[in-house]
This record gives C-alpha cells, sequence and structure tokens, in this order.
C-alpha cells in the first residue's frame, strides 16, 4: 500500500533518475534512495551522476519486479515508477514495452505512469515502438507555466486512454485553458475553444459558441511541496486550476496544502476535499 492520496500502491521495475527542473529541486524519491541504501537495499546500491542524482538514485531496471503486479488478484490503482521515470532515456525501450506487456496483461488493474519526458513517450509512440494499453493513463508532471510544453507533448501522444497533470510541487500560476481545448471548432472557423481568453467563450459568436467537446485533459492533480525546505503554494492558484478544470469538465484532484508537516495543514480547499477522478473517454487497442 502508499500514502499516496490518488492510489492504492506502487509499483516499481525502475528506480532512480536525473533532476531536470525546479519542480525536482527538493525530490523525496532521491532521499529516499539515499536512505535505502544506506539500510542496505538491494535496489538501491547504484549511484546517479552527483549535480543531477545521488547515492542510490542511478537509474536501474528491475526485470525481477515485472511478475509483481501479476500476483494481485484484486483490482488495483497502481502508481508505475513512484520512484523513477520509465520514460528516462536511460531505461531500454524493450524493458518500456516489457512494463507495458505486464500492464496490459493484467487488465484488472488501473496503471498510472507519471512522466516529466514525455516527449519521448511521444516520439516512441508515433514511431510505432511502443502502445499503450488502455487500462494506461499517463500523465506528466508541470510545476510552473515554464514548462507547459511538456503539456503539448502529452496531448501530442497517439494511443492514451486517458491523459493526467501532476502540478506538484505547484511553484507558480498555470494557464491550463489553451491546453484543455486544443482542437478547432466543429463548424469549420479559425476559433480555437476557448479563444478569446475566457473559458468556454468563442470570439466569432457562430455556432461554435455552444460548442462543448472533450476536454484534452482528463485529469488533474494539485499539491504543495512538503518536506523541510518546501516552497510556499498561493491559494489562488489553486483556486484558478480547480475553477479552469470545473469550466472544462475536467476531473480534480487536490492532494495537499503541503508545508513541513502536510498533514497538519490538509487538504480542504475553500471548505471542501477535491478527489474526483477521470472516467476512460478514449477507445484504445492493444496491438501487442
Amino acid at each position: 500500500m502508499t500514502a499516496i492520496e490518488w492510489t492504492d500502491v506502487t509499483w516499481n521495475p525502475v528506480t532512480g533518475c536525473d533532476r531536470i527542473s525546479p519542480g525536482c529541486d527538493h525530490c523525496y524519491a532521491m532521499t529516499m534512495a539515499k536512505r535505502l541504501k544506506a539500510m542496505g537495499s538491494a535496489k538501491y546500491q547504484r549511484d546517479g551522476h552527483p549535480a543531477t542524482s545521488g547515492p542510490g538514485f542511478g537509474v536501474t531496471v528491475h526485470s525481477d519486479a515485472l511478475d509483481i503486479p501479476r500476483r494481485w488478484r484484486d483490482p488495483r490503482m497502481v502508481f508505475v515508477n513512484s520512484m523513477s521515470d520509465l520514460f528516462h532515456a536511460k531505461v531500454p525501450v524493450d524493458f518500456v514495452q516489457a512494463v507495458l506487456e505486464v500492464i496490459a496483461e493484467t487488465p484488472q488493474h488501473t496503471y498510472q505512469v507519471l512522466t516529466k519526458r514525455p516527449g519521448r513517450a511521444r516520439r516512441l509512440a508515433e514511431a510505432g515502438r511502443i502502445t499503450f494499453p488502455p487500462n494506461l493513463w499517463l500523465g506528466t508532471s508541470v510545476e510552473n507555466g515554464a514548462v507547459t510544453d511538456r503539456i503539448t507533448e502529452l496531448t501530442s501522444t497517439p494511443g492514451v486512454a486517458v491523459r493526467f497533470l501532476s502540478l506538484e510541487p505547484l511553484l507558480g500560476p498555470v494557464d491550463l485553458d489553451r491546453f484543455l481545448f486544443m482542437r478547432r471548432c466543429a463548424d469549420g472557423c479559425s476559433c480555437r475553444h476557448p479563444d478569446d481568453g475566457d473559458r468556454n467563450e468563442c470570439a466569432c459568436g457562430g455556432e461554435c459558441a455552444e460548442w462543448r467537446p472533450a476536454p484534452e485533459i482528463d485529469w488533474v492533480i494539485v499539491g504543495g511541496e512538503s518536506g523541510p525546505n518546501a516552497r510556499p503554494i498561493h491559494p489562488d492558484w489553486v483556486r484558478d486550476l480547480r475553477d479552469q478544470c470545473v469550466d472544462a469538465g475536467t476531473a480534480f484532484f487536490f492532494k495537499q496544502w503541503g508545508g513541513r508537516t502536510p498533514k497538519s495543514a490538509g487538504r480542504e480547499l475553500d471548505g471542501e476535499i477535491w478527489s474526483q477522478y477521470p472516467q476512460n473517454r478514449r477507445a484504445t487497442s492493444w496491438r501487442g
């Protein structure tokens, strides 16, 4: 089991990673890997580069962990690689495919794959080197408005049943409107939906003003940073994201306010607990 509020269990066929953006600065997984190495854990004995990784946090694949989900009979929500990134460049494509095959062979479970490297996921999928099973949700981490190119990579990745964002740690405001609805209006005008800075409005005033396609992002998780060096989160950032999701029909999950002791701060937003989950919206097929 796991203490992560939005999943049931973690599965780590890969461990280790490298920091690539400000959201990685206080990486909980890197701190945990250092502790596990000191405790003698076999999975955490390879060190990463000291500038971007650390003790016990070198990227390592674990073939012996591939069978673990096959032993779980009851359906579970599974967070894949809480201690790594499946689409890190050092993870061989064959191993990525082996992970996806396990996911496809255990359809009773729902798998959540979260990456800061959605560009590699997109490239592999477009080249036909990997295929996403229908019980896999693919997400990317976005900590502020400077890294929203990851959202474009995610929404451009073919064959994904559910796409989601993890805005944790949220370090600044993020405008999702232009990513939630990226397609042209149905009647063929030049507008996008929304297109004029106001949510769900169309500037031309034509038939597309009532057009409401399904949003490109199915689920948004938001949370403040935790730990002794936690950077603060502003309530208005969270409220704005909630409002954007509500207006778009995107499921919204507020995980925590964060801080040194995040449990004490709780996860209420304006007196309400937001624990929405997405529904599978896109039909996909597994080609093996």
